[in-house]
């Protein structure tokens, strides 16, 4: 899929240094922001064939479709022969072409800032005697086929000449703003809480929860983490900082798993956390470094908030760490990658996702320090978790399945070969096409129906442990009436077995005139004329002596 915003703001960049290389007084200071550009040298002809856009874009950048992008970057400079790129499909041997910040590959060369002593020294002739500057590609003095660049210039990685808002341009979370800004959702961070006095975002956190002592708030932050990812989910753009978050019309619900001298609370206690995360409404889950997925009740309580329809965002496993992240609908494991795709950390491979940028990202600090930059894996997850945001509000009625199929669906493949790569997932996410893209298996009713039964599944799986636990004590309670029911009956027959029935009634006969007198043989009534007495003796003795 094409950026064409973020190749224009490339291209504007482009056109700033070329305009530094004019204006000799600029200060060094402000040379000193120019970047290094990547670039590659067209080829007689590859793999037998005669080079093009979209050959050079499926080879270095993943897709065919980026082609355009290298395009824009390229239209109208002059190449080394004096002639200019117009046609995509004729390309000239020896032309040098701006490549975007992420391409990588064996043939993909550099160039560095001018303020760094490398070739590209604004005035000084290079190669053929063409002055070059800052963002500039000298016509020589670069190692052949791909080498390392000279000394003083630095690659993709180092701190120093990478862009530091390299991610924000290479996401271009603004094309998916008109369709969607991740309004009405709540993103959990369960991390070291979230500072909620930086101006940036003021009125996008909320109070939260600290797990050390359940009673204090969660919107404070001494270590900065959490702060950093709340930062590239929700930060709002504030006089003197250009940083906006992925999704800026949602809220962060900030909990601290963390004590207050910094410690990582028990594996329980963030279990908990989750929970209430739950609880306190929040429609995705991010989690920080201090949290750790992998811990088996830690791992349940993700997979019990995702059949509570709620969407788990997760760092993808790396392979010194302990325990399995949960996997599968409704949850992502996200990778970090720098701008040349250089993973973040030594991820385990086959168990990625997506990527995001993870290396050499610009946010926010705690009170009092500014912007930072930094690398680390819970960078990715705060822009899988902020792009999640922009699908549940885009598609409200969307399962959590459906929003983690969306957001892999659409991401930008990268590398070759079929997707989900073991190393990459299925690609660099792409907030754009995932609130844009039409998926057919989303409007499929077969789909919609296998995806609704298999949320089902996941709900009865959930309740079927509760739902044995009642069965067993209803028949429980039934077997031990029933028992008690047998011992009344047995006991009350072994009572009864002493007792002598009663002597049948003989009603008398009637009485023939001058016949004998009939005798009553029954029961006798007592003195008191209320009652009958059981004692049969009794009855047999006072029968005898009454005679009708």
């Amino acid at each position: 899929m094409t950026r064409p915003a973020a190749a224009q703001r490339l291209l504007f960049s482009l056109a700033a240094a070329a305009l530094a290389m004019l204006m000799p007084g600029m200060t060094q200071a402000a040379q000193a922001d120019a970047d290094y550009v990547k670039y590659y040298v067209v080829t007689s002809a590859y793999q037998g064939a005669p080079e093009n856009l979209g050959e050079i874009a499926g080879r270095f950048l993943g897709s065919d479709a980026r082609s355009t992008e290298i395009f824009d970057l390229n239209v109208g400079r002059v190449q080394p022969d004096g002639n200019k790129l117009s046609d995509p499909n004729r390309l000239t041997a020896g032309w040098r072409l701006v490549m975007p910040w992420d391409a990588v590959g064996q043939d993909i060369r550099y160039t560095g800032p001018a303020s760094q002593g490398s070739a590209t020294t604004p005035g000084k002739p290079q190669g053929n005697g063409a002055a070059t500057g800052p963002g500039q590609i000298p016509d020589g003095g670069l190692p052949p086929g791909g080498g390392s660049p000279p000394s003083g210039m630095n690659c993709a990685g180092a701190a120093s000449t990478t862009r530091l808002d390299w991610a924000a341009l290479r996401l271009a979370a603004d094309q998916a703003w008109p369709q969607s800004r991740g309004k009405g959702q709540v993103v959990a961070i369960l991390d070291s809480g979230v500072d909620g006095k930086l101006p940036q975002l003021v009125g996008r956190v909320s109070a939260g929860h600290d797990m050390a002592d359940g009673k204090s708030r969660g919107d404070v932050d001494c270590l900065g983490t959490g702060s950093s990812m709340a930062g590239l989910i929700v930060a709002q753009k504030t006089p003197g900082s250009e940083l906006t978050g992925m999704a800026p019309d949602a809220s962060v619900l900030p909990i601290r798993v963390r004590s207050t001298a910094g410690g990582v609370l028990p594996t329980n206690v963030q279990a908990q956390a989750v929970t209430y995360a739950v609880s306190a409404g929040a429609t995705v889950i991010a989690l920080g470094p201090a949290m750790d997925a992998g811990a088996p009740e830690v791992a349940t309580a993700l997979k019990n908030a995702v059949m509570q329809n709620v969407v788990v965002v997760v760092g993808a496993k790396t392979e010194a760490g302990v325990g399995e992240p949960p996997s599968g609908p409704g949850v992502l494991r996200v990778a970090g990658v720098s701008a040349d795709m250089q993973a973040a950390d030594a991820y385990r491979k086959g168990g990625i996702d997506i990527v995001a940028p993870g290396v050499n990202v610009t946010s926010l600090g705690v009170t009092g320090a500014g912007g930072t930059a930094g690398t680390g894996t819970y960078y990715a997850v705060a822009f899988a978790a902020g792009e999640a945001a922009l699908v549940r509000a885009a598609y409200p009625d969307l399962t959590t399945s459906q929003v983690t199929h969306r957001v892999q669906a659409t991401a930008d493949q990268v590398g070759e070969g079929t997707r989900p790569d073991g190393s990459f997932g299925w690609g660099m996410i792409n907030p754009a096409a995932s609130v844009t893209e039409v998926l057919a298996e989303e409007n499929d009713p077969v789909a919609t129906e296998s995806d609704s039964a298999e949320m089902a599944a996941q709900e009865t799986h959930g309740y079927s442990f509760w739902l044995v636990v009642v069965i067993l004590i209803t028949l429980g309670a039934a077997g031990y009436l029933v028992w008690r029911m047998v011992r009344l009956w047995r006991g009350r027959s072994e009572d009864m077995s002493d007792v002598q029935p009663a002597a049948p009634v003989q009603f008398p006969s009637p009485v023939m005139a001058g016949g004998p007198q009939p005798q009553w043989n029954g029961p006798v009534e007592s003195a008191d004329a209320t009652h009958w007495t059981d004692d049969t003796t009794a009855m047999q003795s006072d029968a005898d002596d009454r005679e009708w």
